[in-house]
């Protein structure tokens, strides 16, 4: 159990510098953009008079490396800062935009586990045979389609030609719940892919399980077979599949921009999108550090998971 505590602590630690280097990354990477929020918000035709009045009253004629000491001295007791475009605080573009994201992602994991476990299973079930062979050639299908052009592809059939669902979010709001059409051809998109992966990696995990040692001695035992399949070899299989789980839980959280973008649904995604174009350095900030901490969350996680399902196997720490 100490080694365990310890192999924690080491993990947030690491957790906590990889997070504070892709904040110091974003910054620079957004300082060096051509502009600021003061060229964004002065228009297509700019005055330098009132320019260079702007950057005054953001405080960004002051050198960066004070800005980024101000903006993480905040931090440190919760502070994201305040939006530079509009003068609101971080943390309620955070909040705002977080709902529908969450949202997005909970309903895509709530499909996606039993989908892409069933036919993981299924397929390893079936092994060689016709079952086995259409579902990795669908799976393996319906990866290599890019997001953006499946997304088009759902809008010009179902919406368009079919009329059968709206093509975006458009005046739905931030209460996308209340409107579960508007939701249905997103989480088609945002499932297509990692349904494929997660079946593919419970396939390839169930299968060298049920070829394993330890199996043989189950069945020699007379342990019936559902038991062999789903109470011996199912939990080994899921050790890979978790962390894959979590990757992609770590995708959808932390702003599935094409996705947004396309169905205009106000997340993360879009947040960023929108703090990017505008120059909005302190809101780019705050989600860098959302993101970061989430990530860093949920692989902590699935290593944690990995470990109860398949204490055999090793975790890098």
């Amino acid at each position: 159990m100490s080694g365990l505590r310890s192999w924690i602590v080491r993990r947030l630690l690491l957790g906590a510098a990889q997070t504070a280097a892709v904040v110091l990354l974003v910054f620079a990477l957004t300082e060096a953009l051509p502009g600021d929020a003061a060229v964004a918000l002065a228009g297509d035709q700019p005055d330098p008079q009132r320019i260079a009045a702007l950057r005054e009253a953001m405080d960004l004629d002051r050198p960066a490396h004070e800005r980024l000491a101000d903006w993480a001295a905040g931090l440190s007791h919760g502070d994201f800062g305040t939006s530079l475009a509009s003068g609101r605080p971080v943390t309620t573009y955070i909040t705002d935009g977080f709902g529908p994201t969450l949202l997005l992602a909970v309903l895509t994991v709530a499909l996606l586990v039993p989908l892409g476990v069933g036919l993981g299973v299924l397929a390893a079930r079936h092994e060689g045979r016709i079952v086995d062979r259409l579902v990795s050639s669908v799976t393996l299908g319906a990866y290599a389609v890019p997001e953006f052009a499946f997304g088009m592809l759902l809008v010009t059939v179902f919406a368009l030609r079919l009329g059968w669902l709206p093509p975006t979010a458009v005046g739905h709001g931030s209460d996308l719940l209340a409107h579960p059409a508007a939701l249905v051809l997103p989480v088609l998109v945002l499932l297509s892919r990692p349904v494929c992966s997660l079946a593919r990696l419970v396939r390839a995990g169930m299968i060298d399980a049920l070829a394993s040692p330890y199996v043989a001695h189950a069945r020699r035992y007379g342990v019936p077979g559902r038991r062999v399949r789903y109470g011996h070899a199912l939990p080994n299989a899921l050790a890979p599949a978790g962390q894959q789980l979590a990757r992609t839980v770590d995708w959808l959280l932390c702003g599935v921009i094409v996705v947004e973008a396309l169905y205009v649904i106000p997340g993360l995604g879009t947040v960023l999108m929108n703090a990017v174009a505008e120059r909005d350095v302190p809101v780019v900030q705050g989600l860098a550090v959302v993101f970061g901490v989430t990530t860093v969350v949920l692989n902590l996680g699935a290593d944690l998971v990995a470990r109860r399902f398949a204490p055999r196997s090793e975790v890098a720490a």
